[in-house]
């Protein structure tokens, strides 16, 4: 494969191996802290004299701008907000780069930024930065955000994807695949009865009262890619064999329904309002509690163990068989995110 594809941006294998031969070998020097490019975490850490950071960027171009729960600017802070949280840190900043297309009419853009501070400024999180660009009609399709994101270590260190431990629970903090499902629903064309909207939420909140709680080992946001993809990442990091039990996993009827009648599968849609941890056993009940407490993390479950074993993910049927699951080749449904 010489070109780019869609697939090439969807968070599955094509993506990981553009990454590791292509993007990531680019850069001679990867890291000034513990976790660098080459842990293709969520961020990556930086230390400022005793105060340790978190540093995370990422580009949002969801199609439509607007969507059953949100829009670009609701999406462009969670997206942001929870790579920070995932990784430990309070998120403190943000900058903001906008590529607009000629001919968007100003209303949306300010909509769309109004969305980006109505989360961002309860949490106390300043637009510090940015840039703004506007390219010529017919060359972009509506408006692009690129954001990077700063956030404090609220402990003494960050939470890394590759930090499970043997024995942990595994825990969903949300059903999974209300965000990729919901776009999908809503796309032109797509004309489906459902009242599913997108799952997008910051959630720094539930998190940091998790990480006061104690026991949290590895977390992940789903989003592109996937459970499967974040499932994958932290237990090939971690060295582990994470085994699952469908019955506990948490997925919307409208979602299940959908995927069926699509040939799709529910652990390969992406979330915005969703993480996944793995979690001290004598910890997770009261880390459940806690979840509980929130609106965005009140049907939290756990949905498997971590255990020594061949790293990859094993999931105990309905029926009562194995199978893997694996990483997807791409996202089934592009610029959800």
């Amino acid at each position: 494969m010489t070109k780019i594809e869609t697939a090439h941006g969807a968070g599955g294998k094509i993506m990981q191996r553009l990454l590791e031969e292509v993007v990531i070998p680019a850069f001679g020097r990867r890291k000034i802290g513990t976790i660098g490019l080459d842990e293709m975490d969520d961020g990556a850490t930086v230390q400022i004299g005793d105060t340790k950071f978190i540093v995370c960027t990422d580009a949002h171009t969801v199609h439509p701008l607007f969507f059953p729960g949100g829009d670009l600017g609701k999406l462009t802070a969670c997206g942001t907000i929870n790579d920070l949280s995932v990784m430990g840190a309070r998120p403190v900043a943000m900058t903001n780069t906008l590529i607009v297309e000629e001919g968007v009419e100003i209303d949306t853009l300010r909509t769309i930024l109004k969305s980006l501070n109505d989360i961002i400024e309860p949490l106390g999180v300043a637009m510090v930065a940015g840039d703004t660009k506007v390219m010529p009609k017919g060359t972009l399709d509506g408006v692009i955000m690129s954001t990077t994101g700063i956030g404090e270590i609220y402990l003494d260190q960050p939470i890394s994807d590759a930090g499970a431990k043997a024995g942990d629970d595994i825990i969903l903090t949300g059903p999974i695949g209300d965000h990729g499902t919901t776009l999908l629903a809503h796309r032109e064309g797509l004309e489906f009865d459902t009242d599913l909207t997108s799952d997008v939420a910051p959630l720094w909140e539930p998190i940091k009262a998790c990480l006061e709680v104690g026991g949290v080992h590895a977390m992940k946001d789903p989003t592109r890619g996937g459970t499967a993809v974040a499932l994958n990442e932290i237990a090939s990091k971690s060295g582990l064999e994470f085994e699952l039990d469908e019955n506990l996993i948490p997925i919307r009827p409208q979602v299940r329904s959908l995927c069926e009648i699509l040939g799709l599968n529910p652990l390969h849609m992406s979330n915005e309002g969703t993480v996944l941890m793995t979690v001290d056993n004598r910890k997770t009940e009261d880390i459940l509690k806690t979840l509980g407490k929130f609106d965005s993390t009140k049907e939290a479950q756990v949905v498997g163990t971590a255990r020594e074993g061949r790293p990859r993910v094993v999931m105990r049927t309905q029926i009562g068989g194995r199978k893997l699951i694996q990483v997807p080749y791409g996202e089934p449904v592009p610029r959800v995110c």
